[in-house]
C-alpha cells in the first residue's frame, strides 16, 4: 500500500486512470444506449455506431499511451491502437457484405484488443490500482471475440444488439476500475 501511495503522490498516474476509466465507461454507456435505440431501428445509425466503437478504442488507447510515456513505452497499447485502427476500416468493408461479416470482424477485434488490454493491465498491476478489473475485462473480451466469430458463422443474421452486450460489460469493468481508484484515493486522503 505504501508503494501505491508514493506512486500516486509522485506522478498522479492513478488520478489520470480514474478520469480515463470514467470517460471510457461513460462513452460505452452512451454507445450501448444509442445502439439499443436508434441503432436497432436504422441500419445507417447502426453502421455509424459500429464504425465509431473500434475507432474510439484506438483513439482512447492512443491518448492513454501518450499520457503515460508514449507508444514506444506502451507496446501493448501501441498494438491496440494499430489493431483497432485496422479493424475500424475492416468494419467499414464488412458493412458492405453482411452483418455476419461485421460480427466476425468484431470478434477478431475483441480478441486482439482484449489481449492487449490484459497485457496493459498486467504491466500496470504494481503501479496502479483497479487493474484486476481491467485484467478480467481483457480476458472477457478475448472470450467474447471467440463467441462472436462462432455466431458470425451461423446462418442467423446478427444485429448491433449482439455487440451492445459486449460494450455494456466493458462499461461495467471500466466503471469498477474508476470507482476502485476513487475509493482508494479517498482512503489515501483520509489516512
Amino acid at each position: 500500500m505504501a508503494h501505491y501511495q508514493t506512486s500516486f503522490a509522485v506522478n498522479g498516474k492513478d488520478y489520470w486512470l480514474k478520469r480515463y476509466y470514467f470517460a471510457r465507461a461513460a462513452f460505452s454507456v452512451i454507445w450501448v444506449a444509442a445502439a439499443l435505440t436508434v441503432g436497432r431501428q436504422s441500419f445507417s445509425a447502426a453502421a455509424v455506431l459500429l464504425i465509431i466503437y473500434p475507432a474510439w478504442d484506438a483513439a482512447a488507447n492512443y491518448v492513454d499511451a501518450k499520457r503515460n510515456g508514449g507508444l514506444a513505452h506502451n507496446r501493448s497499447q501501441a498494438i491496440n491502437v494499430a489493431v483497432s485502427s485496422v479493424m475500424t476500416v475492416a468494419v467499414v468493408v464488412a458493412l458492405t457484405m453482411s452483418m455476419n461479416w461485421v460480427l466476425g470482424v468484431f470478434g477478431l477485434w475483441a480478441i486482439f484488443s482484449g489481449l492487449s488490454q490484459l497485457s496493459t493491465a498486467v504491466r500496470r498491476w504494481k503501479t496502479s490500482g483497479g487493474q484486476w478489473a481491467m485484467i478480467l475485462s481483457g480476458g472477457q473480451s478475448a472470450v467474447a471475440g471467440t463467441f462472436f466469430i462462432a455466431q458470425a458463422l451461423k446462418p442467423d443474421t446478427p444485429s448491433i444488439a449482439n455487440v451492445a452486450g459486449y460494450a455494456g460489460l466493458g462499461a461495467f469493468y471500466f466503471l469498477v476500475s474508476a470507482v476502485w481508484l476513487t475509493v482508494s484515493h479517498m482512503r489515501q486522503k483520509s489516512a
